[in-house]
């Protein structure tokens, strides 16, 4: 069994790597923007979308609000990303929102950042890939069936992909995002360029009337339903904050570039959203939750694409390759900005294991010189959130604009803080201008945010916010019982002031149960430790054996005096630690130690065999304070046959 999980991880992982492998990344922006860009500009595969979805509920006359719902989120968006232009030249180490959080307004605002974002790693995974699949249905249909198990191979690929320690570079991921970029502006500019023409572009859905849930609309419930729409469509902002985690990947001075790329990406991801935003408003395309309900007049073979599939198709005129082409780049896209999770999840997991706020096993890095563990974490979230909501990206929406702007606001009201105390002590003209300028930018961000974020939580509450609450919210209260966890146990293993007291005397405690070799051998080493008392122990459970042993003990005339304790319930562990703990009691000062038994074997049938009662005693008696555990092997004849190269290549882990 051994041999094949061995076998199994290196055919998935690979050789290991030595630990002096250089595990940097550094970028020039021309490279460093398409690999960071992938986050921001992979939201316009779904955001613009949901405005539509949630738009539909009211019928296709609320359409009408689509291009204001639309600026208002490019409004936030362009808020955001001024913010955050100032935040990453002021930590240019980098560290992301945790970070920013923890600096201005200490641990436990850490926490909940750090909560937030543990959630938005998981969510971009989910939500990437769900709509990964959802474009590549465009050109294979046959995936809308299968949509969870397309979402659990995909992210499955892409845990093998990151735990081999490979990684998406700027040369791979520039022709990607390139491609998705040309897709996105042709299908806008085409799209706007024929509508100019006169051309009647029909999307799937133009040629059928969205009803709504109600036949009456009061102006209050439109009103509420495009706040809903708009705060759902703000989902475009994901992505920004990932240029304040990954600072270091730029090269000097990291922050000034970090802030270019910023802007130029978000710049560029505002203008394709409203662009999208206003072309499927002039062709009249449609987007429905549940098309065959709020969609009239659909025949019963519909199958709604999704908002992007349904322009490419309208404005390419069905050419099949331009759409296959726009579909393929939408998706790998998405894969793309799933796999950037892969890459900034463990790092952040590692981080958070480092200041004990996560398991310390987080922080280690696998064979591979990569956070195992947190890719396998991260992975396993992913898919099991994926799979509990369907494979739907709009399902999964709600959960995951709530820790995207649960960051923001947390990292933006921080960001004020610190330019309140900068300009506390900062006296240069120019330098108290810029902090005044950046500081209010912060204010406006954390404000039009923290709105979205009460909007999303109230008006998706039914749909999923309170899960990411829940979720948050546990994650929090994890944080804080593994880190109070880890400084008591650090308060506990401290070393003392002064020197430490040595035990008055040590009281070696052989176990017997036969007069055998492994027996002889136990006393003997137990004798060359030299304790200060030396006592074989059996315990009667059986009459006539323990007999036969004294009268064998006597004739040998074995010196070490022997302790018979009875057992009248032929129990053997419990009077063992009766025995132990009597000791103890009598001199608190004074140290037990016991001597047992393994049997060395070669087959995985003799462990079951062997070695039972010792593993019994000696996991009852690491409990007992003061009491010293030895086991002495012994090996069987059996043991001689097993390969001991390959076991020593198993335990480092690789096959020589």
């Amino acid at each position: 069994m051994a041999r094949s999980l061995s076998m199994f991880k290196r055919l998935i992982v690979g050789m290991p790597f030595t630990s002096d492998r250089d595990s940097s990344l550094t970028l020039s922006k021309r490279y460093a923007i398409p690999l960071l860009a992938v986050n921001p500009i992979s939201s316009l595969a779904y955001a613009p979308e949901q405005i539509f979805l949630v738009l539909a509920i009211a019928g296709s006359a609320a359409y009408a609000f689509t291009v204001w719902i639309g600026l208002a989120v490019a409004l936030v968006m362009l808020s955001v990303i001024a913010s955050y232009r100032y935040t990453v030249r002021a930590y240019p180490g980098g560290g992301g929102d945790y970070r920013v959080v923890s600096a201005n307004f200490g641990p436990g605002a850490g926490y909940l950042a750090s909560a937030a974002q543990v959630l938005d790693y998981v969510l971009t995974v989910a939500v990437s890939t769900a709509a990964a699949v959802t474009n590549f249905a465009v050109i294979w249909p046959a995936l809308r069936d299968y949509r969870e198990v397309a979402c659990v191979v995909i992210i499955v690929a892409l845990m093998a992909f990151n735990l081999r320690g490979w990684r998406v570079s700027g040369k791979l991921a520039a022709p990607i995002t390139i491609l998705f970029l040309i897709a996105i502006v042709a299908i806008i500019v085409v799209g706007l360029t024929r509508i100019a023409m006169g051309d009647q572009l029909q999307p799937a859905s133009a040629g059928y009337t969205a009803r709504g849930e109600a036949t009456e609309w009061s102006s209050a419930a439109l009103l509420l339903l495009s706040a809903r729409a708009f705060a759902s469509g703000s989902v475009a902002v994901s992505g920004i904050e990932t240029f304040t985690t990954r600072v270091s990947f730029f090269r000097p001075p990291r922050g000034r570039n970090a802030a270019i790329a910023l802007a130029t990406v978000g710049i560029a991801t505002v203008a394709l959203f409203i662009g999208l935003v206003v072309l499927a408003f002039l062709v009249g395309a449609q987007q429905s939750s549940d098309p065959h309900s709020q969609l009239a007049g659909l025949p019963e073979s519909y199958v709604q694409p999704s908002l992007i599939g349904q322009l490419s198709e309208s404005v390419f005129s069905h050419r099949e390759w331009l759409v296959n082409l726009s579909m393929f780049a939408v998706g790998g896209v998405l894969i793309l900005a799933a796999n950037t999770a892969f890459v900034g999840f463990p790092r952040l997991a590692s981080v958070l294991a480092s200041d004990s706020l996560l398991p310390r096993q987080l922080h280690k890095r696998g064979d591979r010189m990569v956070f195992s563990n947190g890719i396998i974490l991260l992975a396993v979230t992913a898919a099991a959130l994926t799979t509990i909501f369907g494979g739907s990206a709009y399902r999964l929406i709600a959960l995951y604009v709530v820790g995207v702007f649960l960051s923001i606001v947390l990292t933006n009201a921080a960001m004020v803080r610190h330019w309140n105390r900068l300009l506390t002590v900062e006296r240069d003209p120019h330098r108290r201008r810029r902090s005044k300028r950046a500081r209010a930018v912060a204010m406006l961000a954390c404000t039009v945010c923290a709105l979205v974020l009460s909007i999303v939580t109230l008006a998706e509450f039914q749909r999923g916010s309170w899960i990411a609450l829940v979720i948050i919210a546990a994650n929090v209260a994890l944080m804080w019982f593994i880190s109070r966890h880890y400084g008591e146990v650090a308060e506990e293993l401290a070393l003392p002031t002064g020197k430490g007291r040595k035990p008055a005397r040590n009281h070696a405690v052989v176990l017997i149960s036969n007069l055998n070799r492994p027996a002889l051998r136990m006393l003997t080493y137990a004798q060359t430790t030299r304790p200060d008392t030396l006592t074989a122990l059996t315990v009667n459970v059986d009459a006539v054996a323990t007999r036969h042993l004294v009268a064998e003990w006597e004739r040998r005339r074995i010196k070490v005096p022997m302790t018979v304790i009875d057992s009248p319930y032929r129990e053997i562990t419990g009077p063992i630690v009766d025995y132990v703990k009597k000791i103890r009691r009598e001199a608190p000062r004074d140290v037990v130690t016991v001597y047992l038994p393994e049997y060395v074997v070669g087959h995985w049938y003799e462990r079951i065999l062997h070695n039972q009662s010792a593993k019994r005693i000696r996991s009852r008696l690491r409990y007992e304070p003061g009491v010293m555990v030895t086991t002495v092997p012994w090996q069987l004849a059996s043991s001689e046959n097993r390969d001991l190269d390959r076991l020593d290549s198993q335990i480092r882990g690789r096959r020589r």
